[in-house]
């Protein structure tokens, strides 16, 4: 089960924290990701880190300004958004996938978080 949280209110230059909860994972052999989906357009990859190892892959759009990381005690994992523009506004999820490979595509990714909601104003 993944829970995340973090999302709100933020004007243009900002920063936010998100959070996902992995609870009940059983294995160090997993990807998580941070997807994001705006109004009207389809899913996107944003960030992924493989569980064991820590390896991390960014979308082109958020390289220089998010940061994956994990907390392997908490099951957790973390998005640091900085520099946040009015584009990155967009309902937040996290998405864990058995295996280490970080893929970019969202149905490669069968277990989904809840979503949380960014907003960016300018």
């Amino acid at each position: 089960q993944l829970q995340a949280s973090g999302g709100g209110l933020v004007q243009a230059g900002g920063s936010l924290r998100l959070s996902c909860v992995a609870s009940g994972r059983t294995s160090n052999d997993v990807s998580i990701s941070w997807f994001r989906q705006a109004p009207g357009k389809e899913r996107e990859f944003v960030a992924g880190i493989r569980w064991s190892g820590g390896n991390t892959g960014y979308a082109d759009s958020v390289k220089g300004r998010f940061t994956i990381s994990k907390v392997s005690a908490k099951n957790t994992v973390y998005l640091q958004m900085n520099s946040l523009k009015p584009e990155d506004t967009a309902v937040y999820y996290c998405a864990l996938r058995w295996g280490s490979t970080v893929y970019t595509t969202a149905p490669e990714y069968p277990y989904w978080g809840q979503g949380t909601l960014v907003t960016v104003s300018s």
